[in-house]
């Protein structure tokens, strides 16, 4: 069983610079999103999780290669060469490129910046030699140039190549003698044309293609990540302003050269780029215009007034509070711009969020729009209908058994949101005062969040939301709070198989310890699964009092990155308000049974019947490499149940226990590691 490779891992541990892995998630997320995650990983992560398998790109980007060195020569250097020449894919871009060259060679002679060595990956088996042209500064743009490149059609054979674009360039190397590694491998993939400062050998190579046992790299010296809409022209450093309009003239140019280098590693290429989403409006509305009252008298003591205009100013985020029933003369303006197609929905925010840059969205007030008088029409939010959700809501309820069913009472919906998870979390002083069941939802998020170093894709047609749980510390030794994510997976489960008549055998599964999986519809045997689903519970002590968050991100519409659940022949397509609506009265007669009874063999039983792992042996990292069989999860705190074996898989006797939060199970390779 293999899995599918749907990550693009960033570098933003030691070495790297905030600047450098900023413009990498912009160009490459426009570039490669929905199809792939485009996340940040760190220096423990690379040498401690087991990110490989599921890794399509790993990216380095600009920096100081010599902090790499110190957090990654050996083990971590062995998992990246690993990685790559078993059919991995490594781009480096700068300090990234000077990294994978045999040897670096970075201004020789000058006593205060000089770094000279052999370099462990040598992914290209020469020298990387620098600056290619004299003038770097560490932290500045006073050795920025406009460099032209030429561009070797040969090399790159697939997407609209340039001959010739101008691409920023702030202390990189020259690959020296590259044409001579050809019989090794080395392709030139685009090259330097001003003099260089420092001696090339054969040719100037400025970008070059390294074949890696069954991968490959590229290695580039300039930055055709960096996008000139994201440079500041007003910094002090003379004629960096002509620079910056050089290269926003060449931009269609460097977008389609960076696309070509994508290609040419294999990776799955938008055709056209994934503009970046403004923020949207954010909706607040009930089952009842009464319950939407008693949630906004909850919050009045967090509320302020500033020019006749209310807020709540939280640790995290700033909402800009609106009612319905007196909306002022500006939200008027644009709901009637909206209308006559001047203004959308979610360009409410600010004209210069509008632009497509780098959007540092904390920053940005949230606009919150209280629905006190009813709740919320399709015009409103024409990607989410709040009757067909709360009438759903309602009738899942009355045929529940339980009573006090409040989970979905009270609803957060955002057309773009940074992350439901976040706005709920984040955000202390709102969290505290939130009732037990209340939901955020969003149809796209611009800054989702995953468990460790995971972000769960979130495009359009995926269904995301977060939901507050305040577990009272009463009942953690019957009902410990870490069996949270146990009680939504379920809920999962259940909401897909009961949605409606005729959907029960719907394929889905649980992977320990918060996966969803579902049967790969292109798999015809049935054995193969796919993620389709994912779940983070982040829990917060206060009084007396757990108060978590607990997030869900499920592919439900949406075709890519893997699969979703209307891939999987339901009787009728899902939708995401009836999905919602089922999985929230799911999980609130899953939780409200929990508490009277904690994870019994009620619970035991229901969950064994979806999970992955029925007497499934494991090699476990942190135990010596010993084999291991998994024999459940403990009823105390959750954690997961390995039998030892022995010679010839016979169990030996001996029980060990391991936490989720600390170990990371690769099912499809039967690994379990530690995590740090």
């Amino acid at each position: 069983m293999a899995t599918k490779r749907l990550n693009v891992l960033v570098y933003s541990g030691n070495g790297s610079t905030v600047e450098s892995v900023r413009h990498c998630l912009y160009s490459l997320r426009r570039l490669l999103s929905p199809s792939y995650a485009v996340i940040t990983v760190s220096g423990d992560a690379i040498i401690k999780e087991p990110w490989t398998a599921s890794c399509a790109l790993l990216v380095f980007p600009g920096g100081a290669d010599l902090g790499y060195c110190r957090t990654l020569n050996g083990e971590g250097n062995r998992r990246i060469f690993q990685y790559v020449e078993r059919g991995g894919f490594y781009l480096g871009f700068c300090a990234g490129g000077y990294y994978a060259s045999k040897r670096c060679e970075f201004e020789v002679g000058n006593k205060t910046m000089e770094v000279v060595g052999n370099r462990e990956l040598a992914f290209f088996p020469g020298t990387c030699r620098g600056c290619a042209y004299s003038g770097f500064v560490y932290h500045s743009e006073a050795g920025t140039r406009a460099t032209p490149l030429r561009i070797s059609k040969t090399g790159l054979a697939k997407g609209s190549v340039p001959d010739l674009f101008r691409s920023y360039y702030n202390g990189g190397g020259v690959f020296v003698d590259a044409p001579k590694f050809k019989d090794e491998g080395v392709e030139v993939l685009a090259s330097f044309t001003e003099e260089l400062d420092v001696e090339a050998g054969e040719g100037s190579a400025s970008v070059i293609y390294c074949k890696v046992g069954d991968g490959a790299a590229v290695l580039t010296s300039t930055h055709p990540e960096f996008a000139a809409i994201n440079l500041d022209p007003n910094i002090a450093v003379p004629g960096f302003d002509k620079i910056v309009q050089a290269l926003k003239e060449d931009d269609q140019q460097r977008t389609d050269f960076l696309k070509a280098c994508l290609l040419k590693l294999g990776l799955q290429v938008n055709q056209e780029q994934t503009a970046i989403p403004s923020l949207s409006r954010l909706h607040l509305s009930s089952a009842t215009t009464a319950d939407t009252s008693q949630l906004v008298e909850a919050l009045e003591d967090i509320i302020s007034l500033q020019d006749g205009e209310e807020y709540i100013k939280d640790e995290n985020d700033i909402f800009h509070l609106e009612k319905s029933s007196t909306w002022s003369l500006s939200s008027i303006a644009d709901t009637l711009s909206s209308i006559t197609g001047n203004r959308s929905e979610n360009q409410s925010n600010s004209d210069s969020e509008s632009q497509d840059k780098i959007i540092d969205y904390n920053k940005l007030i949230k606009r919150l729009l209280i629905h006190d008088k009813e709740q919320p029409e399709s015009k409103d939010t024409p990607y989410f209908n709040h009757h067909a959700y709360f009438a759903n809501l309602k009738q899942y309820q009355n045929d529940s058994q339980e009573s006090d069913m409040t989970f979905g009472k009270n609803l957060l919906y955002g057309e773009v949101v940074t992350s439901t998870n976040t706005m709920l979390e984040k955000n202390t002083e709102l969290l505290r005062r939130l009732p037990t069941g209340f939901t955020a939802t969003a149809t796209v998020q611009v800054a989702g969040r995953g468990r460790g170093t995971n972000v769960w894709v979130s495009p359009a047609g995926s269904l995301m939301f977060s939901t507050v749980i305040r577990h009272p510390m009463s009942l953690m030794a019957q009902a410990p709070v870490v069996f949270l994510q146990y009680l939504v997976a379920l809920a999962i489960v259940q909401g897909i198989q009961t949605y409606d008549h005729g959907y029960q055998r719907i394929p889905v599964r649980l992977k320990w310890p918060n996966d969803i999986f579902a049967a790969d519809p292109a798999d015809p045997s049935g054995k193969t699964f796919v993620k389709i689903g994912g779940i983070l519970v982040n829990s917060h002590y206060s009084t007396s009092e757990y108060l978590s968050v607990v997030g869900v991100g499920l592919n439900t519409t949406n075709a890519s990155p893997t699969t979703s659940l209307n891939a999987l022949n339901p009787p009728a397509p899902f939708t995401l308000e009836k999905l919602l609506a089922r999985i929230l009265t799911c999980f609130s007669a899953l939780y409200i049974r929990f508490i009277r009874t904690g994870f019994d063999k009620h619970f035991q039983d229901l969950y064994y019947k979806h999970w992955l792992h029925n007497e499934q042996v494991v090699t476990l990292e942190a135990e010596g490499g010993i084999r291991a069989r998994i024999k459940g999860i403990t009823t105390d705190w959750g954690l997961l149940k390995a039998e030892e074996l022995g010679w010839e898989d016979r169990a030996t006797g001996r029980l060990l226990t391991l936490q989720s939060d600390s170990n990371s199970f690769d099912f499809f390779k039967g690994l379990i590691k530690r995590k740090v």
